[in-house]
């Protein structure tokens, strides 16, 4: 039963990673039916993801372990299936987003004469990515990791006569480069250090352990530098704006389904990666910097492609954010709302820009909200995820820094209902504060049930090094945030911030910096 089920979760990423060995000319020249076949294949994927989640989630369907050793049992060479709740959320995830795009993209590119070469790297891409979601071997995941942005690398390029595409997609060949080499050295020192590769085998030894060998310690900075790379973090950031010359589909799914692989990784890894606190501390840092960093340069964007861009970096900051403070449950929660809404927003993004010019003859008059009822707003939000959080038995003080992640969301909805507040219409104002304090509860149940889906796949114990320090300073950080971005829109901002504010919108020269470095071997 359980080689039938994992067989069956591995058939259609695989057929999705084989379509790649059909001749270009051929799937040119069917183009029709080979689109159809991919989508029918993503589609069946979709289909199995969901009924393998709604049967665990019943608790019909137990932790699926599955182990097929290529060669010698002694090598850790296999194809390894390990199916939990982490997995099982993750791959669901990547299959319905999978499945959408290729939707969407048969109406984006028809007509072009490159169809069929770009629904061949689709298909592996996406079967490379969830082949990584479902494996049950460290090797197994870093080789599909690496076959994920083979494959990224290949639909970046679509375009290829365009000089902007071929600079982005060999700058993000080259950095995916050092955190492959990263994630490689991290398998070798714990294969030859734990004997084994397999999840299930190694955590079970993880918890054994009554001093970190100094091999696991290093092993958790490669880790850390693997995913910080994958998730387009300062300052291997540069790439990911660059790519607004890829086909908007592409942008799709790079956004919600591959940039998150780096928190999936620390999620997934998670038990290993705790042996060392400093490494978390290094990925708190490195996250609350990104997101702060890219949150004030997205304000300053007036291209949509590019303002979603640094909205991803910023998300995906906060993201390793979360998990480098130990709240793996919320991070994974994040991944998951993240990927559903930068996956509508990319896809809607014609949508707005016909908005925007439909609605710039008629710019709305705006008025300024005093710092006392954003005070009261405040207070609301606090006291509503309170009382939704204490209603569902959830004890924030219990959480890994449920406290610090419970006020940067209640300043989240406080900062949005400002925003709707300077329209000056009072049921709007009032339609706000109703959708906020819906959000609170729908985000307390849902932290709920994602809670308890991971619980076991996660370690008891997750602390960084002066993790009281790391969150007051990203607390302090994100007020700052708030209070900035209040005196700018409210017409406060000095001179030296309007001087700044030229160097933000061109993401602090960051980019140019680093192309300047990358520029002589790309060849571009």
């Amino acid at each position: 039963m359980i080689a039938a089920i994992a067989v069956l979760l591995l058939l259609p990423a695989s057929l999705l990673i084989g379509v790649v060995c059909l001749p270009n000319a051929w799937v040119n020249w069917r183009v029709r039916e080979f689109r159809r076949l991919v989508t029918w294949l993503a589609g069946a994927q979709t289909l199995i993801a969901g009924s393998c989640l709604v049967a665990s989630a019943v608790g019909r369907l137990p932790t699926i372990e599955f182990v097929l050793y290529l060669f010698a049992s002694e090598l850790p060479i296999t194809v390894s299936i390990f199916y939990d709740g982490v997995s099982s959320l993750m791959f669901t995830l990547v299959s319905f987003v999978g499945w959408v795009i290729c939707q969407y993209s048969i109406r984006y590119l028809e007509g072009e004469s490159t169809q069929g070469r770009y629904f061949r790297w689709i298909a592996f891409t996406l079967g490379a990515v969830s082949l990584m979601v479902i494996s049950g071997n460290l090797l197994m995941m870093v080789g599909a990791w690496i076959l994920t942005s083979l494959g990224l690398h290949r639909l970046l390029l679509h375009y290829s006569h365009r000089p902007a595409a071929k600079r982005a997609a060999w700058t993000k060949f080259l950095i995916s480069r050092i955190g492959d080499a990263a994630l490689i050295a991290a398998t070798v020192m714990i294969g030859v250090e734990m004997g084994t590769l397999e999840f299930p085998k190694l955590f079970a030894i993880v918890e054994t352990l009554t001093s970190v060998p100094s091999s696991l310690h290093a092993a958790g900075f490669l880790l850390v530098a693997g995913a910080a790379t994958k998730s387009a973090q300062f300052p291997f950031h540069t790439w990911l704006p660059q790519t607004l010359e890829a086909p908007t589909p592409v942008s799709a799914f790079m956004h919600a389904g591959i940039v998150n692989a780096g928190g999936y990784l620390i999620i997934r890894v998670s038990p290993v990666v705790a042996l060392t606190p400093w490494a978390l501390t290094v990925l708190a840092i490195i996250g609350g910097f990104t997101t702060i960093f890219a949150a004030v340069v997205m304000l300053t964007q007036t291209s949509i492609k590019k303002s979603l861009a640094y909205s991803t970096i910023a998300q995906m900051g906060f993201m390793l954010l979360q998990c480098g403070l130990g709240a793996y449950s919320a991070a994974m929660l994040h991944i998951l709302a993240h990927s559903l809404y930068k996956a509508h927003a990319f896809l809607n993004s014609g949508s707005v820009v016909a908005d925007r010019v439909s609605d710039a003859g008629n710019p709305s008059t705006t008025r300024p909200v005093s710092v006392a009822t954003l005070a009261v707003v405040g207070t609301l939000m606090v006291a509503t995820l309170s009382v939704s959080l204490t209603l569902l038995g959830i004890d924030p003080t219990t959480k890994a820094n449920g406290l610090l992640l419970g006020g940067v969301l209640c300043l989240a909805l406080t900062h949005w209902i400002g925003q709707v507040m300077r329209s000056g219409s009072h049921a709007l104002s009032i339609r706000a504060v109703m959708v906020a304090v819906a959000l609170c509860i729908v985000y307390s149940a849902s932290y709920l049930a994602i809670d308890k889906a991971v619980a076991e796949s996660l370690p008891t114990a997750s602390r960084p090094e002066f993790g009281w320090l790391v969150a007051t300073i990203v607390f302090t950080g994100f007020i700052g945030m708030l209070v900035l971005q209040h005196a700018v829109t409210h017409g406060h901002a000095s001179a030296i911030l309007a001087k700044w504010h030229i160097h933000a919108s061109n993401g602090f020269y960051v980019e140019n910096t680093l192309r300047r470095v990358f520029e002589p071997l790309t060849n571009c």
